[in-house]
């Protein structure tokens, strides 16, 4: 276990844990922001970097199909939130058929290939894991801290318009915000669309930094985005209060995710049991506020009997 080779991986877990932060912020809305369980982004996860990539293969400017991959995003969450809303499909299962669709979706996009590659010498990409090494503007890790303060800059501005607080009220208290005239179903369809637009933004800049874009991108990254909202929950649950910071610590939670892990493969961890890895983290992570909570509980009992 040489230390150098620790250090000399970190910056790309940096970088990765970046661009899976955007993706966390994205999952943070549905899942904490409109207390909606929504699985469609394993699926989204996908879609974004294999409409970005197919366009760019095709001529298309790098930032237009940008924009295409976080529009294809947003349809996605528009699926999931009409199979909800106006089929009356619960939650879980309405993003279970749409990340099912996307599979053949996204095989569709690229043309029936499993996967599709791009390569920094012949395209423009706008990150890449070429400079993740490099003191420039062309690092990934400066390039993603770019993109970050200017979603989490947006979203804050847009969450504290009239339209962005109903949706917030929605995800409080449904049944209160109904009751004051707030249209819930059009709340939960636009905060999906959100949510999965900016999935959509993380798999397209993924797909640069990794070179291509796999059809089974999204395996697992619900997982993924989870961990990152609950690291960010317990390490800085206290410490960051305003909805800002809040999504700032999402993405941090990101990096020290990335980090754990690329501290236990250097351990010596046999890459087979990484989605096993995975688990016990989030498990882990989810465990803590509980057994806070016991322990909190156990400590005022014992004063008590005292």
């Amino acid at each position: 276990m040489n230390i150098e080779t620790l250090f000399n991986a970190l910056p790309g877990a940096v970088a990765q844990g970046l661009i899976w932060g955007i993706m966390a912020i994205g999952l943070y809305i549905t899942y904490k922001v409109l207390d909606y369980a929504d699985l469609t982004v394993d699926g989204s996860m996908a879609t974004g970097g294999a409409v970005c990539i197919m366009l760019m293969t095709n001529g298309v400017n790098v930032w237009i199909s940008l924009v295409c991959a976080v529009i294809a995003g947003m349809l996605a969450g528009l699926a999931t939130g009409l199979f909800h809303t106006a089929m009356g499909i619960p939650p879980i299962l309405a993003g279970i058929l749409t990340q099912l669709s996307l599979y053949s979706i996204n095989l569709a996009i690229m043309g029936g290939r499993a996967n599709q590659a791009v390569s920094v010498t012949n395209y423009d990409l706008i990150v890449s894991s070429r400079y993740v090494r490099d003191v420039s503007v062309q690092n990934p890790i400066f390039i993603t801290l770019i993109f970050i303060i200017a979603l989490i800059a947006i979203l804050y501005w847009f969450f504290g318009t009239e339209l962005g607080c109903s949706l917030r009220a929605t995800g409080a208290n449904e049944a209160m915000s109904r009751a004051q005239g707030i249209n819930t179903n059009l709340g939960k369809i636009l905060g999906l669309m959100i949510s999965n637009g900016i999935v959509a933004l993380a798999s397209a800049l993924y797909s640069h930094y990794q070179g291509f874009v796999d059809v089974n991108m999204g395996r697992g990254a619900i997982v993924i985005g989870l961990a990152a909202v609950i690291i960010s929950d317990v390490v800085f649950g206290r410490l960051f209060t305003n909805f800002a910071l809040k999504l700032v610590a999402v993405a941090i939670g990101a990096v020290i995710y990335y980090i754990v892990i690329q501290v236990v493969l250097w351990l010596g961890l046999d890459t087979n049991l990484l989605k096993l890895l995975q688990a016990l983290v989030v498990a882990l992570f989810l465990a803590v506020p509980f057994w806070k909570t016991k322990l909190a509980a156990a400590k005022k009992g014992g004063k008590a009997d005292a």
